[in-house]
């Protein structure tokens, strides 16, 4: 279950008035990458994984500046130097990747983190922490998608394009990490502000 248009309008609206009230300039990030929808930050990350050629998942203080501009995150570089000093804890030169994605989703508690765990559970049929389109064959249910009842697409195409909403825009491989669906509904879970209502949608959509 993706964000409906309205979660997705009133995140982006409440993300941009937090870009003006920011305290903290990886408060500003976040709301510089939430302002662009539930998948903001799930693209910055993915942006950071393309560039960590050699696997290490480390970021240095030019590859961190190249990839927040290539992602247009609008900061000067004063800001980006002082976000990563902040995030640099142990003054070693280089930001781990898990911790930066970890700073930089928004605060959630625990039982939604749960919520979103046992979803990812339900759909990684396979366990090795991907979701694929064959993953999904027997639990995401196409027949009543428009096109698929028209003829228009197959059940491949329907599911490869409701995989696409949790995937990268602008790097769509087919495959969701663990990563990914988590920092998707980082930004899903920025929008719903009851903890019974992210409960019961998370639930319905999922049939946990």
């Amino acid at each position: 279950m993706a964000a409906t248009s309205r979660m997705e309008h009133d995140l982006k609206q409440k993300a941009v008035k937090a870009v003006k009230t920011a305290k903290t300039s990886i408060e500003r990030l976040r709301a510089q990458c939430l302002s662009r929808g539930a998948s903001g930050i799930k693209g910055l990350g993915r942006t950071f994984k393309i560039m960590d050629d050699d696997g290490n998942r480390s970021i240095d203080y030019k590859e961190f500046s190249k990839g927040l501009r290539d992602f247009g995150v609008m900061m000067d570089k004063t800001e980006v130097q002082e976000l990563f000093n902040d995030l640099d804890r142990d003054n070693s030169g280089s930001l781990d990747f898990d911790e930066f994605l970890i700073a930089l989703r928004p605060p959630m508690r625990q039982c939604r983190k749960n919520l979103i765990n046992q979803a990812f559970r339900k759909l990684d049929k396979t366990g090795d922490n991907n979701i694929t389109v064959e993953d999904l064959k027997g639990v995401y249910n196409v027949k009543k998608h428009p096109k698929y009842l028209n003829g228009e697409w197959t059940e491949e195409q329907c599911l490869r394009t409701f995989l696409d909403t949790f995937d990268s825009p602008d790097n769509k491989d087919g495959t969701v990490s663990w990563d990914e669906f988590l920092n998707y509904y980082s930004g899903v879970s920025a929008s719903v502000d009851s903890d019974a209502y992210f409960d019961l949608m998370m639930k319905n959509a999922w049939k946990l």
